[in-house]
């Protein structure tokens, strides 16, 4: 069996194609063979050891796949062969606020991910892939798509929602927040992607490389009292726009650093606003079954930009890391 690795340091250069022994099912268990993969960003950040420095080689990265179970070990209930089935980020974590455990026991880092052709899984960390959704669309789900659905978390209709570039997360959380019923407002750096967010459902696009004090424009975009809620991905560089995009009471839900991960903040101007900063870790088991529900009832699918073959992950890596696409970057198994 062929397994990705990152071997002896860390790099998008000791990415290296080896022969594993293939696995086989325990109690509780079962192997999945893997038909698709998408990257996050996490994943890059991983590989470039940037995420975790301390974290032990050699290691497969990535955590976000789907397949088909091709064997279930004793005691197995949840899942069949044969079943089309994601696997989930965090596999531990079934219901409820996490403990320090399920938060750590992660695909991709420290545990194996999947890029490699089978793997074992305990039952309890899958899910059924919604059928409708190509196994490219499905393989989006477990870390991007659940982490915008849990972000958008008592979301009303009619609220207003702020969503950030065009990454997956940002574009998963547009097209959920419009499944909810609230008012999109996203942030570009690009010209040319403007009206493709505006097709997805966005109501108002700025392009921050035009107006780079962009959080007063969303506020006026917002009828002056500013957004309900910010989908904040950049982190320390965007983290003051939000502030002055989001409302009196308002919540910003922080969810990565693309923009850096360390700033100074002006604190007064989130306790005289009352703003909420939640910070949100893709999500549990349930939640991810009630999404793909949401899902499946009202057809959703996904945006892929493009698809590589998985053996050819350093070059997806790099595309990510060049900013070169719109929603996901997938990867395909022969």
């Amino acid at each position: 069996m062929r397994a990705l690795e990152i071997q002896g340091r860390f790099g998008l250069e000791n990415l290296a194609l080896v022969e594993r022994p293939e696995p086989v099912a325990g109690p509780g268990e079962v192997v999945v063979r893997l038909l698709a993969a998408s990257l996050n960003y996490r994943d890059l950040m991983m590989v470039l050891g940037s995420y975790n420095p301390k974290q032990r080689l050699p290691l497969v990265p990535c955590s976000d796949g789907v397949g088909i179970v091709e064997e279930v070990g004793p005691g197995v209930s949840r899942v069949k062969a044969g079943d089309r089935v994601c696997t989930q980020m965090t596999p531990r974590w079934t219901c409820g606020e996490p403990t320090r455990e399920e938060v750590r026991s992660t695909l991709g880092g420290p545990l194996d991910g999947v890029l490699q052709e089978r793997m074992v899984l305990a039952e309890g960390g899958l899910v059924r892939a919604p059928a409708h959704l190509t196994d490219e669309e499905a393989a989006t789900l477990p870390c991007a798509g659940l982490t915008a659905w849990s972000a958008l978390a008592g979301v009303r209709a009619g609220d207003t929602v702020l969503v950030q570039g065009t990454g997956g997360v940002a574009i998963f959380a547009l097209q959920f927040a419009r499944l909810l019923g609230a008012r999109v407002l996203a942030t570009t750096g690009r010209a040319e992607r403007e009206e493709h967010l505006r097709e997805l459902g966005a109501d108002a696009v700025v392009n921050y490389r035009e107006q780079p004090e962009w959080g007063a424009k969303i506020r006026d975009l917002a009828g002056g009292r500013g957004v309900d809620l910010v989908v904040e991905v950049g982190g320390a560089g965007t983290l003051e726009q939000s502030l002055r995009a989001v409302r009196l009471g308002g919540t910003i839900a922080l969810i990565g650093v693309l923009a850096g991960n360390a700033a100074a903040i002006n604190l007064t101007s989130i306790f005289m606003q009352a703003v909420t900063i939640r910070g949100v870790l893709v999500g549990h088991r349930e939640g991810f079954e009630r999404m793909n529900r949401a899902i499946a009832l009202h057809g959703l699918r996904p945006v892929v930009d493009r698809t590589y073959p998985w053996t050819e992950a350093r070059a997806a890596l790099e595309a990510m890391a060049a900013g070169e696409h719109f929603g996901k970057i997938c990867l395909r198994f022969e």
